[in-house]
């Protein structure tokens, strides 16, 4: 059988680099995850570690994606649901291993030209980390079998920060990039408040949020990548918006 040209495979660019995203289909099977297969007691004796450290965290249910590919037509992928405690032993188990990690990332520009970003409180799984409010695929983003990317960022972000992403202008089009088997889909929301309106905003939200993930938020007005303790895949994001043509 012969792909249309658009479905052939492609070669993934070097990682860190941020290439658009012209479509995605993240598919969702029951079928346990591939790195799961065998690991049950290296995954709770990992948890049992990991909460001796962090007793806040939470084994909840989350999706990871086994197979991955990328073409001229976009991403394509198969995500299982997994239990964090699952997650958090392949996260330290990379890059040796089956799966990747494929999120949403919404970036919040303020009408002053700022991104807001959110740092992580101490009790999950980032803290202190700096990077815009996202979060894991989970079943609660599932249609019909097929996980529903905008939703989740949309959720995410009025989960984390109170502020509701149909109140922006979305940027039409969607990029990608990828560092160490993790998989990070972005797309540039535009709002009409200031950075100061938006950081007020969020203050408000925290006083009242019964999760309190988050310490608070920040306005970045620059791509110096030690500006915050950022994740892995902020610097090049901010690069590609203060120094490129996205600001």
């Amino acid at each position: 059988m012969h792909l249309p040209t658009d479905e052939m495979p492609a070669a993934w660019p070097p990682e860190g680099q941020i290439f658009p995203v012209e479509r995605f289909e993240i598919r969702v099977s029951d079928a346990p995850h591939p790195f799961a297969a065998g690991r049950e007691e290296a995954i709770r004796e990992n948890w049992r570690a990991e909460i001796a450290a962090n007793p806040a965290l939470f084994d909840g249910r989350m999706l990871l994606q086994g197979d991955v590919s990328l073409s001229r037509a976009g991403i394509v992928t198969t995500a299982h649901p997994v239990s964090f405690s699952t997650f958090l032993l392949w996260r330290k188990s990379r890059p040796h291993v089956v799966g990747h990690h494929l999120f949403g990332l919404p970036v919040i520009v303020s009408s002053d030209g700022a991104i807001i970003a959110i740092r992580m409180a101490q009790h999950t799984a980032n803290p202190g980390k700096v990077y815009c409010a996202a979060g894991s695929l989970d079943e609660n983003d599932v249609i019909d079998g097929v996980c529903d990317l905008e939703a989740n960022m949309v959720r995410e972000v009025a989960e984390e920060t109170g502020l509701d992403l149909g109140q922006a202008t979305a940027d039409p089009r969607l990029h990608a990039l990828h560092f160490d088997r993790i998989i990070t889909i972005f797309r540039f929301y535009r709002f009409s408040a200031t950075a100061e309106e938006l950081l007020s905003a969020i203050d408000r939200h925290m006083r009242t949020d019964t999760e309190q993930e988050i310490d608070g938020a920040v306005a970045i007005f620059d791509s110096d990548p030690a500006r915050h303790p950022y994740a892995a895949f902020m610097p090049p994001v901010l690069a590609w918006f203060f120094d490129g043509p996205q600001g």
